[in-house]
């Protein structure tokens, strides 16, 4: 994480509560299911990574940097990070980016310039990583948002017996 967009310095955090959205037990409210079934909006993939970064860091005050932008786009390069992306014709109006290692997802950071799009671009994801198999969907922090969406705190020894799971071969 950095200070700020402007900040030089990066650092690490390791929450000691942990954020997670278990995959076995992600219900999308009646709601957000009908905004799914409507098709309005086209879901993409790894189409528009680093623009995906830089619309997760547009906001009023950001831990996203260059640097980390920079590093992300290298891990992107490599095949580690991916980005949901929900797109109105040519214009993204929401998404998410994070890193995938064996079975375990990193959510790093979401944006919703329309209505429940961040959402739909979380719905999305936890179908993908159910389809492949995944175990864990790490949010780091729980906020509001992903509390609606499914999202509890465990204490970080649980997190990372959960953790060693999904990376093992």
């Amino acid at each position: 994480m950095a200070e700020g967009a402007n900040a030089e310095e990066i650092y690490l955090v390791e929450p000691v509560m942990r954020g997670i959205i278990p995959l076995d037990q992600f219900k999308p409210s009646r709601s957000m299911r009908r905004e799914i079934n409507r098709a309005f909006y086209q879901i993409r993939t790894d189409t528009a990574f680093e623009t995906t970064m830089k619309n997760c860091a547009r906001r009023e005050t950001t831990w996203i940097n260059q640097q980390i932008i920079d590093l992300y786009c290298s891990l992107f390069d490599m095949g580690y990070a991916h980005s949901v992306e929900v797109w109105d014709k040519n214009e993204m109006v929401g998404g998410l980016y994070g890193v995938a290692i064996k079975r375990a997802f990193f959510g790093e950071s979401m944006f919703s310039f329309r209505k429940n799009t961040s959402k739909l671009a979380l719905c999305h994801l936890v179908n993908l990583l159910k389809q492949n198999g995944y175990q864990l969907l790490d949010t780091q922090f729980i906020t509001p948002h992903l509390a609606s969406m499914g999202g509890v705190e465990i204490p970080q020894r649980k997190y990372l017996q959960l953790l060693k799971n999904a990376l093992k071969d």
